[in-house]
């Protein structure tokens, strides 16, 4: 069984006892021989060999890479089960084969859109590219950079794209050393060579998926990513390098240039210097920590855990550089003592009305598929509408688009416990649990994340110098003991 992922964090995903064994014994026994895995560290005599330890190292990288071959073998052999099963219960021919990614993003413990990826990448390999599936076999390439040449020559056909799998074959000695610039510098010039027509239209088509996105990044900060053409990306940073450039050039002293250009960025987009004029806060904090300055962290939906300071801080910040009046709106979301469950109201609506919506986007903050972490963009009935689910709280649920629609699939629903007729049931517990069967019976468990207050780390005392010294003490005489069971392993 699998076991948690940090702190019950959401899409804690784990096959449930009875759904079936997770993996043969023979898996079994390799994976505990691999963990009972000990280098013979230096105990005075004889010295360590430096030698065989890389070769150690070169042996698991290896046997990495094979067992992501066989991953993909395993993926195109599931994908045919499943394909004639949809096509024995009568599954139109344009749906066949529909949730199969989403099984294997479970059983691989990744999100859907990268269980999708995963696999494309195994049919590409298994029926067009033979010589890179063997080549991942062995151990010449790795699962990234089999990905990077299906990735660059996903435009061929399927006759050029297995002329370009015999080109660049392991065995010409094309990877010796290669790093994967020069992968994809060789699978991009092959690809051409076979078929330039492809190849240009495809760089023309490109310029329609442009966009902007937005993601987190350590320390309370954020990636805003531009996918532009390269004639209006270079632009844009020529014309923020320029402007950076006055300004130093100028005697600006308090900013680097990296500050300017951001700084620039965000003023010419949103037209005020401080980039906001109106906010509307979304922080999930306790009043202890707003009020009494306590070390207990919010949570921002959308982004995650904040420290508590630079949640106060936020909350009284002062007025924007320029003088404009900043507009704050508070929305206050309250949790019940101890437990820390969101107070909420059940509704006999068909549709989620917008306040228990705020409530279960506050509660699950991403999609509860394990391990998918896309924003939420549907509040789903856990148990459907049209099977007695109620549009309360305890059975709504936050999900992305993708998974709400693979969780309607043939499959998903008739696996359900008998005494729930759903796709998903709720469990009793702190905090909001639900269960998600696969059609092959597999069950996985999606546990809401902590919000600030809960009981298990607002009870925690605070720590004095000495209790930090006494944990330092005891993660020292640990270590040594693990260093002294190495050498006499």
């Amino acid at each position: 069984m699998e076991g948690t992922r940090g702190t019950q964090l959401i899409g804690t995903g784990a096959p449930s006892a009875g759904a079936g064994p997770v993996s043969g014994a023979w898996v079994r026994d390799l994976i505990d021989a691999v963990t009972s895995f000990r280098p013979d560290l230096p105990n005075g005599t004889p010295p360590v060999d430096g030698a065989e330890l890389i070769n150690q190292l070169r042996g698991l990288e290896d046997l990495k890479s094979a067992a992501a071959a066989a991953q993909a073998r395993i993926a195109i052999a599931f994908d045919a089960v499943q394909r004639s099963t949809d096509a024995a219960a009568g599954v139109p021919a344009d749906e066949l084969g529909r949730g199969v990614a989403a099984q294997v993003a479970l059983a691989r413990r990744e999100s859907p859109a990268k269980g999708s990826r995963l696999l494309g990448l195994a049919k590409a390999l298994v029926t067009e590219m033979p010589r890179t599936l063997a080549a991942l076999n062995t151990g010449q390439l790795n699962e990234w950079r089999a990905t990077l040449l299906v990735k660059e020559t996903a435009c061929l056909s399927a006759e050029d794209r297995c002329a370009v799998d015999e080109d660049l074959a392991a065995d010409t000695g094309v990877f010796d050393g290669a790093g994967d610039k020069a992968i994809l510098a060789a699978a991009r010039a092959a690809a051409y060579r076979r078929d330039p027509r492809t190849v240009t239209e495809r760089a023309s088509h490109a310029a329609t998926e442009r966009h902007v996105s937005l993601r987190p990044a350590p320390d309370t900060m954020t990636y805003l990513t531009a996918l532009l053409p390269v004639a209006q990306g270079v632009a844009v940073h020529a014309a923020l390098s320029r402007h950076a450039d006055t300004l130093r050039n100028a005697g600006e002293e308090t900013r680097t240039r990296g500050q300017i250009m951001a700084d620039t960025l965000v003023e010419r987009t949103t037209g005020t210097p401080a980039g906001i004029s109106g906010v509307e806060i979304q922080l999930v904090m306790t009043d202890r920590t707003l009020f009494q300055g306590d070390a207990e962290p919010a949570r921002l939906p959308g982004y995650g855990i904040v420290p508590a300071g630079w949640a106060r801080t936020t909350l009284t910040a002062g007025e924007p550089e320029s003088g404009q009046e900043l507009k704050l709106w508070l929305r206050r979301l309250y949790t019940a003592p101890a437990t820390g469950e969101l107070v909420g109201v059940d509704s006999r609506a068909r549709l989620f009305p917008p306040g228990l919506r705020r409530f279960i986007q506050a509660r699950d903050d991403t999609c509860r598929t394990p391990y998918c972490d896309a924003p939420i963009r549907h509040i789903d009935h856990i148990i459907p509408w049209h099977h007695g689910g109620t549009t309360s709280l305890t059975n709504g649920a936050g999900l992305c688009e993708a998974c709400n629609h693979t969780k309607e699939l043939n499959g998903w629903t008739t696996q359900t416990r008998p005494a729930q007729n759903g796709t998903a049931t709720t469990s009793p517990g702190t905090r909001h649990v639900l269960d998600i069967r696969t059609p092959t019976g597999h069950t996985y468990q999606s546990t809401a994340p902590p919000l600030p207050g809960t009981e298990s780390s607002a009870t925690v005392p605070p720590r004095s110098r000495h209790h930090r010294r006494r944990l330092r003490h005891q993660a020292k005489a640990l270590k040594y003991a693990q260093l002294a069971e190495l050498r006499v392993a």
